[in-house]
């Protein structure tokens, strides 16, 4: 038996070693982070803005700097598959249900409006989730959307989309 086929070489080894699920992760998650910060200088700024210390793209730009510190701390610190304990297999419906469900709401938002649309996200997205107890997901999406609600609208002067069916109404 030739030993070169028997024992894998150092590259292969370390070419394995190196993508795990978690890094992978981390580096779409880097990419998406990426894109998006380099949308901010699409934001539209009033005469004088710039000189502000809080403009409209501000928290875009330390959402991008969380992104990508949060994304290299996982691209470091990621563990590889057998250590991590990821053997069991992707759960490729769940996945394709919750882009469905992220489809939806984006329509719905238009529709239904934000207090209704994101309520029966959260509601849809703990059912595919595997919660089943009325009280969690009636009490966790409803009034925590109600507040941040309350919170963006009343207390920061913040429009949110009322929705086609509540403004025809």
């Amino acid at each position: 038996m030739n030993s070169s086929t028997s024992k894998p070489n150092s590259t292969q080894t370390s070419s394995v070693q190196l993508l795990s699920r978690d890094r992978i992760g981390a580096l779409i998650f880097l990419v998406v982070t990426l894109i998006y910060g380099y949308q901010i200088t699409n934001i539209a700024l009033f005469p004088g803005d710039e000189f502000e210390p809080f403009t409209a793209r501000t928290l875009p730009y330390l959402l991008t700097i969380a992104g990508v510190v949060l994304s290299l701390l996982l691209l470091i610190t990621g563990k590889n598959d057998e250590q991590s304990g990821a053997t069991v297999g992707f759960n490729w419906k769940l996945l394709i249900s919750f882009l469905v469900l992220m489809a939806a709401y984006g329509v719905g938002l238009t529709w239904l409006g934000f207090v209704l649309s994101t309520s029966l996200f959260l509601l849809g997205g703990f059912l595919l989730l595997g919660e089943r107890r009325k009280s969690i997901l009636f009490g966790a999406s409803f009034p925590f959307v109600t507040a941040f609600w309350l919170l963006l609208t009343q207390g920061l002067d913040i429009y949110l989309e009322s929705g086609y069916i509540f403004s025809a109404w």
